[in-house]
């Protein structure tokens, strides 16, 4: 059985990522960032909320790296790029927003939703043109 005291550690620590997550997407849209700060702050946040993992949670053991070591090495070095009065002030808002329950925001979700799909179908593209040379 897990105790209660192991499972409000890990509520807490998952709260906190959800808070540096979009500490991170409200960075991102800061004007005092640096451009590449921008970058890894983009390619984290939009792993994070992506549906496709880089490695398919199906698989055992492996399939979890991603979700407990990738993603916070990756918000780890996001933070560290950002200057530390843009990070306090977005922290303080992420904190703010998450403790008022503001809606998610679909255009995001939609836009990522979108790249994978363009994505899927250039592959199937590329996969049906590759077929059609081999046969």
């Amino acid at each position: 059985m897990i105790d209660k005291q192991r499972l409000v550690v890990w509520r807490n620590r998952v709260q906190q990522i959800k808070i540096e997550t979009y500490t991170l997407w409200l960075a991102y849209r800061h004007p005092q960032a640096p451009w590449y700060a921008k970058l890894v702050a983009t390619c984290v946040v939009g792993y994070a909320f992506s549906p496709i993992d880089l490695i398919p949670d199906f698989i055992p053991v492996l399939g979890y790296v991603d979700d407990l070591i990738l993603l916070p090495l990756g918000i780890m070095l996001a933070l560290r790029l950002i200057p530390q009065p843009v990070l306090e002030e977005c922290r303080l808002q992420a904190r703010d927003r998450i403790a008022q329950r503001k809606p998610p925001n679909w255009v995001a979700g939609s836009i990522i939703i979108a790249i994978w799909l363009v994505g899927l179908v250039a592959v199937v593209l590329f996969g049906w043109r590759l077929l059609d040379v081999f046969l």
